[in-house]
């Protein structure tokens, strides 16, 4: 049932990486309860349930957290569970009377996670941000994009996601390992600027070092380089190349035919230009499913550009189950993989409304409690 069966985790309902943070631990076997608001209010892109991908794996129940009632109730929660989830912007969980002080009083051994995007404190701490907001202070958004053109938007992948639900993620299985040795829960204060800042160590690293400059587009792996890019195939669709090393590149240019002469010094950036006008014409010349039987599970470092509705079916994919279905929507699996503690089988997304408080509540309180609670 998962190498987390037997946590429990409080997750107060929000949206993009806290409900993510939610889904991969209850993908990992942990038990989350949601606490959804009575009379929630605009909580992002409205979208069927069952196409709520990040609200899998876990049962809701709906509470007022203003109501002094409700608010007893969450505090039993807390009281109870290993570590607890909330997305709001500083200060409010104090003001609602569940901020860390009262919650670690009442249940020393808590690990309470804080997820917002400028941090808990600073200039911009109580500024209103999504995403893109995020990664653009942490200067990840200005080295993405092509030459001459804007930061792209690299969807809300490395904010949302990688920057916010991974590390707050990390952050919450680190202090439960701690708390395990000491007794003592804490606070992780997950933010985004941070993490999307974590994210880059290395660009940073290459920028001090002078391998990569600040012109978006003209470095090895922003598109620059003729070598580490995606091209348009005949029937438009598209194939990308990733031939950073000597022997890689070798076998790219070996497979498409094409002379090795071409290439003086293969990191020369002033031949960039040239070569890539080179290959993006070879590539042209087949669709991008004959390139795949040329290139395809080679040392060439390539791979054909799946669209959303092509990759659960592509047969590395499927030999992987790296997609699975339910309840008609495809999605990813579970991940990471673990051998001896397979994470279980995903359930489909619900709301409050659609279970019983005592179904929601079972594995929380005993049956006393959950009579109580009624």
């Amino acid at each position: 049932m998962g190498p987390l069966k037997g946590y429990k985790i409080i997750e107060l309902a929000g949206i993009g990486p806290g409900p993510m943070a939610a889904m991969l631990l209850a993908d990992m076997g942990a038990t989350v309860l949601r606490i959804e608001r009575r009379n929630p209010s605009d909580l992002g892109v409205k979208r069927p349930l069952n196409c709520d991908i990040t609200l899998r794996s876990r049962k809701a129940i709906a509470l007022d957290l203003k109501d002094e009632k409700d608010l007893n109730k969450v505090l039993k929660l807390v009281s109870k569970s290993d570590a607890l989830i909330e997305g709001f912007r500083p200060g409010v969980m104090e003001r609602l009377g569940l901020g860390p002080d009262v919650c670690l009083d009442l249940n020393p051994a808590l690990v309470y996670g804080r997820m917002t995007g400028f941090g808990q404190e600073g200039p911009m701490a109580q500024a209103a941000g999504h995403d893109l907001n995020y990664i653009a202070m942490s200067g990840a958004l200005s080295a993405i994009g092509r030459a001459g053109e804007n930061p792209t938007p690299p969807l809300n992948l490395v904010g949302d996601y990688g920057g916010g639900a991974l590390y707050l993620v990390v952050g919450i299985l680190a202090g439960l390992l701690e708390a395990g040795r000491s007794g003592d829960g804490q606070v992780v204060d997950a933010a985004m600027v941070d993490g999307a800042a974590s994210l880059m160590a290395a660009p940073y690293g290459m920028f001090a070092a002078g391998l990569l400059n600040k012109k978006r587009g003209s470095n090895v792996l922003d598109s620059g380089a003729y070598f580490y890019d995606s091209y348009r195939c005949l029937d438009g669709k598209f194939v990308s190349v990733a031939a950073i090393e000597n022997k890689f590149h070798a076998e790219m240019f070996r497979l498409m035919e094409l002379d090795p002469n071409l290439v003086g010094d293969q990191m020369n950036r002033a031949e960039w230009p040239r070569l890539k006008q080179i290959i993006a014409e070879r590539f042209s010349m087949k669709t991008r499913d004959e390139w795949v039987e040329i290139m395809g599970g080679s040392d060439a470092c390539f791979a054909p550009v799946l669209e959303m509705d092509e990759a659960a079916s592509n047969p590395h994919n499927l030999a992987r189950e790296t997609f699975i279905e339910m309840d008609g929507i495809t999605q990813p699996a579970p991940a990471p993989r673990f051998s001896r503690t397979p994470n279980p089988k995903p359930t489909p997304p619900v709301t409050a409304d659609m279970i019983q408080p005592s179904d929601a509540l079972a594995g929380w309180l005993d049956p006393d409690e959950i009579a109580e609670w009624l």
